[in-house]
């Protein structure tokens, strides 16, 4: 079957979709974006990504597509048409088709594309049951990633980085040597008595809405957590290691740099925030 994208105004087969090529976010990265994950046909945390998307949307001055009423119909008819029961859904907005200049066109319609696919829900498992290997790289993001823009080149990058050293995930390193986030995750340890760290929201992070549904989950157990920033050498100490995203929720990191973190085996406490968090997300 035939994937099918809804691409401004029209449910077309993904081979068949188009945009201008003076779309903006072709022609200067002009646009936000959001990933949902869908589970057993339903689009997981969508109040918290949708809040993300406004966000996004106010911080680049970019008109909403629709409604949010409107986008959350399209979205569900869009995984519905494309028949994913455990997948993502992805939203894209650009400031629209101008003639090519860089101040803002007046009175451009944005442009909006939405696809959905499934995810191998099985293949996922496995990765959380054996831990992923991330490698460390410098953070040459712009200077506000956490707007969710569609300005990737330098996580695209990075992650080749990683692929090419047979990573899964590449950490992001400032330039006082604190690692930032994943490429297209958020990164946490656990140290040597127990307490999970990661970075402090900020515009050098993307709030993850993964990271704030899994903060609620380590709070609701009594973990120790605490946002703030950690250096590689930390990472390199740590108890445990593991990355989260809408995609893979939580996967324990079993190497940073080749070295391993702790017995080198996926950690107790990542394997269990990944096991309740679901019970703490929203599906609608």
């Amino acid at each position: 079957m035939s994937r099918i994208a809804y691409v401004n105004g029209r449910y077309l087969p993904q081979g068949e979709a188009r945009v201008s090529i003076e779309d903006r976010g072709f022609q200067f990265a002009d646009g936000v974006y959001e990933v949902c994950e869908v589970r057993a046909g339903r689009i997981v945390d969508e109040r918290r990504h949708m809040a993300r998307l406004d966000r996004s949307l106010k911080e680049l001055r970019i008109a909403p597509p629709m409604a949010p009423a409107a986008l959350a119909v399209v979205m569900r008819e869009t995984i519905a048409r494309n028949r994913v029961r455990d997948g993502i859904v992805y939203v894209q907005v650009t400031r629209g088709a101008a003639r090519r200049d860089f101040p803002f066109p007046p009175q451009v319609r944005p442009s909006l594309v939405v696809t959905a696919r499934g995810n191998d829900r099985a293949r996922i498992d496995q990765l959380a049951a054996e831990g992923v290997a991330v490698v460390t790289v410098p953070d040459i993001r712009w200077g506000r990633v956490d707007i969710k823009s569609v300005a990737l080149l330098p996580n695209v990058l990075a992650k080749q980085a990683a692929r090419e050293q047979g990573a899964r995930e590449a950490w992001l390193i400032d330039a006082q040597g604190r690692i930032t986030e994943g490429a297209s995750s958020s990164a946490w340890i656990v140290t040597r008595d127990g307490t999970i760290l990661t970075h402090p929201l900020g515009h050098d992070v993307l709030p993850g809405i993964t990271r704030a549904v899994l903060l609620d989950v380590i709070r609701a157990q009594g973990l120790a957590v605490e946002e703030r920033a950690f250096t590689r050498e930390e990472a390199y100490a740590a108890r445990e290691a593991f990355i989260t995203s809408a995609s893979q929720i939580v996967i324990p990191v079993v190497s940073i740099d080749g070295r391993p973190v702790g017995n080198g085996a996926p950690g107790l406490i990542a394997t269990a925030l990944r096991r309740d968090y679901h019970r703490y997300a929203e599906l609608s």
